[in-house]
């Protein structure tokens, strides 16, 4: 609830932002839909807009510092040093989510599944240093030191170590000189919705003035679960947690022509070097701005406290209505005609029990009994519940099935609109209904003497909406030529005659 206060919510990833969908649907009953590429959710009068968009890097920044003379010289001293070597680079912060101990293990599978590597293959793994001493980060620590202390025993050789790890404080400028050192970057994260190393890599390869220009290629072993997959294209995407599968996906970068490393990388430099930081702040600024657009139109009202607060958007003409102006126009009036909407408004939504209280009852009652008053109950709902749970209430007034059928009082007869209605459209609707509700596990069907409802208020959120949808349009398939008006509300979806537009004014 307080995210939906915003006007613009952004998410690194789009499972970040079906989790909140999901969520806003399961815990609240708001349903959300896509316009124009822009994803919006209805919420008390106004739309929230949710953006996905993963932040990208600062290109002057990152350049400043990989055309250093400094950088430049490292670079030259690492290419010299792993001369012959196929050099893969990994950076991560010691953390549980890196999976940094799942690359060293397809590391060590992808020496014994292609031996021709042993003594040419090299990950370099930089360690960022942790920021804290709990735990689970030393767990963290000695697993990586236990992995590649193991690999190296059993690969190693004199002048030869698969795994280099740098577990120490290492300075941005050998950090950009090993990202350009390297031919294959490989980022094996578990779960990272912000993680910009690819990014950085690539810019690395490209500007760096310690190589030269056949050097400018780069290969992308790249974590399904990281939020900048989706944009990079031309990645090898891999589950981490299959070390088989990373294996694979390591050999196939070391093995990969250079034509086709060199068109991945200009694909990625293209990318990165246009989806910056900057993009990413404007991108926003932009979406905002639309998002916002239409605030001079309406009003705003903040209404609850605490967890339960809110914003409202309701429109320009709207007015406060204040009781200190009910009170005496209700007193100085002879005629008063009040109706009420039954369900979200007589009786809450999500009530277990849909029928009124003794003390709703009451009320009705005395609101009756004044002769200046008209009472009607307004509501979709058949006439033969609404008149079994008011038959207490003596002199009210009850619209059925959105006015179809009236009843002025409990002792005067139910009146229909007055208009011959073929419900032969039924046998055609009823048996399309009866398919999706067997099919969708807490639907049901209603029918009434004017409508046909498909419930699925009971039904799974996510998949109650998608099927909604599908006989949404199912119905106004088989229903085209009938003389039906099909529609969608708060977990229904509903088969009127077309005359019903005309019930309720029929009545007043």
């Amino acid at each position: 609830r307080a995210l939906l206060n915003a006007d613009l919510v952004g998410f690194h990833t789009f499972d970040y932002a079906r989790h909140f969908l999901s969520a806003c649907s399961r815990l609240l009953g708001l349903d959300y839909q896509s316009k124009r590429g822009y994803i919006g959710i209805e919420y008390y009068g106004r739309t929230v807009t949710v953006k996905i968009l993963p932040v990208g890097i600062d290109m002057g920044q990152l350049r400043s510092v990989v055309s250093a003379p400094e950088t430049g010289d490292l670079v030259r001293r690492l290419t010299e040093s792993y001369k012959g070597r196929r050099l893969m680079v990994g950076v991560d912060d010691v953390d549980l989510f890196k999976g940094i101990g799942l690359k060293f293990l397809a590391m060590e599978q992808l020496l014994v599944e292609h031996p021709e590597l042993r003594g040419r293959a090299v990950l370099v793994q930089i360690a960022n240093p942790a920021r804290s001493e709990g735990r689970d980060i030393q767990e963290v620590q000695g697993e990586a030191r236990a992995i590649s202390a193991r690999v190296n025993a059993r690969f190693g050789t004199p002048g030869y170590t698969p795994i280099v790890l740098i577990d120490r404080g290492v300075s941005v400028h050998e950090k950009a000189a090993y990202y350009a050192a390297a031919e294959c970057c490989v980022v094996s994260a578990v779960r990272d919705g912000l993680n910009r190393i690819p990014y950085i890599y690539t810019v690395c390869r490209q500007e760096s003035t310690g190589l030269d220009d056949a050097a400018k290629r780069s290969v992308i072993v790249l974590s399904e679960f990281v939020g900048c997959s989706p944009s990079l294209s031309g990645a090898i995407r891999v589950n981490p947690w299959s070390v088989e599968s990373m294996a694979e996906a390591m050999n196939a970068a070391l093995r990969m022509p250079e034509p086709e490393q060199r068109l991945r990388h200009e694909k990625h430099y293209k990318y990165v070097s246009t989806h910056d930081v900057a993009y990413w702040a404007k991108s926003f600024d932009q979406d905002l701005q639309r998002a916002c657009k239409d605030h001079f139109s309406r009003r705003h009202w903040g209404i609850g406290f605490g967890m339960s607060f809110k914003v409202v958007a309701l429109g320009p003409n709207f007015r406060r209505l204040s009781v200190d102006h009910i009170v005496p126009s209700y007193r100085k009036s002879d005629n008063r005609l009040i109706l009420l909407d039954y369900d979200g408004t007589v009786m809450p939504e999500g009530s277990i029990d849909k029928a009124p209280s003794n003390e709703v009852i009451s009320v009705l009652n005395r609101l009756c009994e004044d002769p200046k008053n008209r009472v009607f109950i307004v509501s979709g709902r058949g006439k033969d519940e609404l008149g079994r749970w008011f038959a207490p209430c003596e002199k009210l007034g009850i619209a059925a099935e959105h006015g179809y059928f009236t009843r002025w009082s409990r002792d005067s007869a139910w009146e229909t609109c007055g208009l011959a209605v073929d419900f032969d459209w039924k046998k055609t609707a009823e048996p399309v209904m009866r398919l999706y509700k067997e099919a969708t596990d807490g639907s049901t069907i209603e029918d009434k003497e004017s409508a046909l409802v498909w419930h699925h208020d009971e039904a799974d959120p996510d998949f109650g909406s998608c099927q909604a949808k599908e006989l949404l349009d199912h119905l106004e398939n088989v229903l085209a030529n009938e003389p039906v008006v099909v529609k969608r509300g708060q977990h229904i979806v509903e088969v009127n005659p077309q005359v019903s537009a005309c019930h309720l004014p029929s009545f007043l």
